[in-house]
């Protein structure tokens, strides 16, 4: 990794050892990935660490499309991106969907605290390099913790909107008390999604409320309702919900109008599981006929959208809809002090290892990722100090 931040998960840059699977060793785990039964995942982020800092990520993109990935993710500090216009240009040349940017806030201040560098310079340059290529696809990542950038989801959800023809979303992932984040510490950063939501609340004068969220499985219902109808499998957000929640928000003469002012979503949801139950009693015509109807709760331009994604069930129709809506979500991935084997049982995100297995995210950041990397590991005595271009 190319900084040293006082607050990583991964450990990157500051352990002893250099964990760096080979171009063979990664094609064996997206091969791993793509086994699995009954629906093989369909999108793939390469993590660090940070990924940029090899050179021949391109490449490894373009073997993840190779390999049968529709959406591939880059998450990044925006360095090298922020830098290197050509470097950005040839990832989405071999295939890159989006950009995960690590965003922490909006001031140096931040950053020096979450990072140990100011860095807002690199995340601007990042968005201007977007805009220049036409990459339409970038998330902001924010790692919250209370007391340092809280005071700042208000000014993260405005700057989103107003660059909203790059940023597809604001992802928000409360500090998990692992890495090297000091343990007598934890109280004092610990922050959660319901504080989360209130926060967005507070900080946009009410625009977007605690009432716009949805826990992560909503979308289960549509998955399993278009998937029927399709003949097709389609991966299901089956998440515990205690995982996460998100919205959507769109906007309209520098406004930010959450999706709930434009339909009934919990009405939508029900319709939905209607539309499921009709179709899996073998009543095809009757589920088609409740679904159109079911799209005409949505009102205004999005109904076009949404409709499409319902009758065509394609991940083209979905990219047309996603590009007009701006995702505000917070996952809050655990540690071992909230550490909860429900959810793990439940988890839809995980690593794929060179020795086969695959683990989910919060298990492995929390109990495995050490004992494992290091088992895979290199000797790597250099430590790595915090800098940016």
């Amino acid at each position: 990794c190319n900084l040293n931040c006082p607050i990583c998960f991964a450990h990157a840059g500051a352990v002893g050892y250099l964990y760096e699977p080979s171009k063979d060793q990664i094609r064996h785990m997206l091969r791993n990935l793509r086994e699995l039964k009954p629906i093989p995942p369909t999108a793939l982020q390469y993590s660090g660490g940070e990924p940029t800092v090899r050179r021949d990520l391109p490449e490894l993109v373009a073997m993840a499309k190779e390999e049968g990935f529709r959406h591939v993710e880059v998450n990044s500090n925006g360095i090298l991106l922020a830098k290197d216009l050509e470097f950005y240009k040839s990832l989405l040349d071999a295939g890159m969907s989006t950009i995960y940017l690590q965003f922490d806030g909006l001031t140096d201040d931040i950053y020096i605290k979450t990072r140990g560098v100011p860095l807002l310079d690199v995340k601007m340059r990042v968005i201007e390099n977007a805009r220049k290529l036409k990459h339409d696809s970038v998330v902001l990542v924010v790692t919250l913790v209370r007391g340092v950038n809280d005071h700042q989801i208000g000014d993260i959800i405005r700057f989103a909107a107003k660059n909203c023809d790059v940023v597809r979303g604001i992802n928000v992932q409360p500090v998990s008390i692992t890495g090297r984040i000091n343990r007598a510490e934890r109280e004092r950063m610990r922050i959660t999604i319901p504080d989360f939501m209130k926060l967005c609340e507070e900080q946009t004068n009410g625009a977007i409320k605690i009432s716009d969220f949805r826990p992560v499985p909503w979308p289960v219902a549509l998955a399993r309702a278009v998937g029927l109808l399709k003949g097709k499998g389609y991966p299901e957000f089956t998440a515990h919900p205690h995982c996460g929640v998100a919205t959507f928000f769109l906007v309209e003469d520098d406004d930010i109008v959450p999706i709930t002012r434009y339909a009934d979503v919990d009405k939508l949801e029900e319709d939905f599981w209607e539309v499921y139950k009709l179709a899996s009693s073998g009543k095809k015509f009757k589920a088609y006929l409740k679904l159109i109807r079911a799209s005409g709760r949505v009102r205004g331009k999005l109904r076009r959208y949404l409709l499409s994604v319902l009758i065509r069930g394609s991940y083209s129709a979905l990219g047309e809809l996603m590009r007009r809506m701006v995702l505000l979500g917070c996952m809050h991935f655990m540690d071992p002090y909230n550490f909860d084997l429900e959810r793990v049982e439940r988890c839809c995100i995980h690593y794929a290892l060179p020795d086969g297995t695959i683990r989910p995210f919060c298990s492995y950041n929390s109990i495995h990722r050490q004992t494992v990397e290091r088992a895979l590991s290199i000797p790597y005595p250099i430590k790595v100090e915090s800098r940016a271009v």
